[in-house]
């Protein structure tokens, strides 16, 4: 199908949830039966070099169905929201331009939101002294000294943002102190804007317990496939725990193995730890957004097939896939 000649009302489809519940093998599956091109929704899978301590999906694995924003940036570059904009709307246009629907999949649901609803992220600003007074407070004092000055002004964003993202933290001060509303209310009114996209809005889950079965059996692969050494390996290209590549589950805690602050037992389990910790936040996120579409996998008896097919069933009822 042509969608070039189309001005709005595109098709767009979502797959997202909490992170190690299946989302890569079912947006495979979904891509080869809707004519679908996958758009990673990841903070972590678009550096290069960074494979192991990110699941980044492997190429024999893809079967065939292109991916977009995979190791597109070196870790010594900055990724944010806007960049994801920028280049997610790229490489829609492109998929779009091939008669192909995007589907956009990953756990980020900050960044779903932002090109779903195609929120405007950029900053004008150029007034930094602000921020440089933050960072140096985070330096000075740390990181929960600089969350809870943001849960003074904006307690509920301090549901949504971790008190370890201080770039997240820092942009929520920022925000509050230079036009005197929070962010979460500034989100909360974009999130009521009118997407431009025909699309659906999956959300996949399954028991708790299973996830985090999921999670730690995961993070003992990583391990087993080298993720010391990877982590090791980006060390020794200069990367350091200030760059945001670095700050990623799995990357900073080994980080601290290596430069001697940490045993590797107590790296490991604070991986374990806060990627459960990351999978209960993605969930909050999610229930909160509108028009989702939960494809919870033991309502299926945990057959991919089946999840499979209700989504296609309900692409089709909403005109989204013909």
């Amino acid at each position: 199908m042509d969608f070039t000649k189309q001005n709005g009302n595109r098709p767009l489809v979502i797959l997202t949830g909490p992170t190690a519940v299946g989302k890569s093998a079912l947006s495979i599956a979904l891509a080869k039966a809707i004519g679908g091109e996958i758009i990673s929704a990841d903070s972590m899978q678009v550096y290069r070099h960074m494979d192991i301590g990110s699941a980044k999906i492997r190429t024999e694995e893809m079967e065939g169905v292109p991916h977009h924003l995979i190791d597109v940036l070196e870790p010594t570059e900055a990724f944010n929201v806007v960049v994801f904009q920028e280049l997610a709307e790229q490489a829609m246009a492109e998929i779009y331009g091939r008669g192909h629907i995007p589907i956009l999949v990953g756990g980020t649901g900050f960044y779903i939101q932002a090109l779903l609803y195609d929120i405007d992220f950029t900053e004008n600003d150029e007034d930094t002294a602000l921020r440089h007074s933050l960072e140096e407070l985070a330096r000075r004092e740390g990181s929960e000294a600089l969350y809870e000055r943001l849960r003074a002004v904006d307690p509920a964003s301090c549901e949504s943002i971790h008190a370890h993202n201080v770039k997240r933290v820092i942009r929520a001060i920022e925000f509050y102190e230079k036009t005197g509303k929070r962010i979460s209310d500034h989100n909360k009114e974009q999130r009521e804007n009118v997407s431009p996209y025909r699309f659906a809005y999956f959300v996949l889950n399954d028991d708790r317990e299973r996830i985090y079965q999921n999670i730690d059996r995961r993070v003992d692969q990583m391990l087993a496939q080298g993720l010391v050494e990877e982590v090791q390996s980006l060390r020794e290209r200069g990367c350091h725990k200030g760059m945001v590549s670095m700050q990623g589950l799995g990357y900073k805690e080994i980080l601290s193995y290596l430069e001697g602050k940490i045993s590797l037992e107590e790296a490991v389990y604070l991986i374990k730890r806060d990627t459960r910790h990351f999978a209960k936040r993605q969930l909050t996120w999610f229930r909160r957004e509108k028009e989702v579409i939960w494809v919870q996998k033991n309502d299926f008896d945990h057959d991919s097939q089946y999840c499979l097919n209700f989504m296609q069933d309900f692409l089709r009822e909403k005109q989204i896939i013909l």
